[in-house]
């Protein structure tokens, strides 16, 4: 899938911000970067714009794109519940490297995911935060074409998705050596599914003082 020519500008950019927030009101592709990769991203809400993620990725349909958060506030529309366990580990470890796999909102397009759950972070880099401060929640995934390396830096996420994306904003060189941690929070105990730099004895030491408060 070809699109329009990719615009290109740097995160330090006074307009990058507002720019990028049109393109997603208009249904577009935007890659940033955060504070573990360059995240291509689109609105949550919009099923049209999750399904152009995939078509620019080459991404297969069962793998489910997580959302990133800008803050606590934004958390509750994009699940079911929000159990007080939940939002003690989320205040332990965000901004971080850690993704918590968690019932969704029936708001949320079965684009987003093929089952009931999705996973969502809050990411530990400032213009990723003011940017979803700013715009909202987004559907975030890799920047590259599936299979294909992760880019480090704008230009090399230009080399993979021009022609792809609405707009790429170069932050650099992106720092994140490691993924998050993924984490399973749909159940009484705590499930790893992708380990990251956080370990399941770190996460269990907020998840069982919460519960034994309860």
């Amino acid at each position: 899938m070809i699109k329009n020519k990719t615009q290109f500008i740097s995160m330090q950019d006074p307009q990058a911000i507002t720019l990028a927030c049109n393109i997603f009101t208009r249904g577009g592709l935007v890659v940033f970067p955060t504070d573990t990769l360059y995240g291509l991203a689109a609105t949550p809400y919009n099923s049209i714009a999750i399904q152009a993620i995939y078509g620019a990725k080459n991404r297969s349909l069962d793998k489910a794109v997580p959302i990133l958060i800008g803050s606590f506030s934004q958390l509750p529309r994009l699940i079911e519940t929000l159990e007080a366990r939940v939002l003690t580990l989320a205040s332990a470890f965000w901004p971080g490297a850690l993704t918590l796999v968690l019932n969704k909102s029936q708001s949320l397009p079965k684009e987003i995911s093929q089952n009931s759950t999705v996973g969502i972070r809050m990411p530990n880099h400032p213009f990723a935060l003011a940017l979803l401060q700013y715009c909202g929640p987004l559907a975030v995934t890799s920047a590259n074409i599936a299979d294909a390396a992760n880019p480090k830096n704008g230009q090399e996420v230009l080399e993979q998705l021009d022609g792809r994306v609405d707009l790429i904003i170069d932050g650099g060189t992106v720092t994140g050596e490691i993924a998050s941690t993924v984490v399973d929070c749909t159940q009484d105990k705590l499930v790893i599914l992708r380990q990251g730099p956080i370990s399941l004895e770190a996460l269990n030491k907020h998840w069982r003082m919460q519960s034994d408060h309860n």
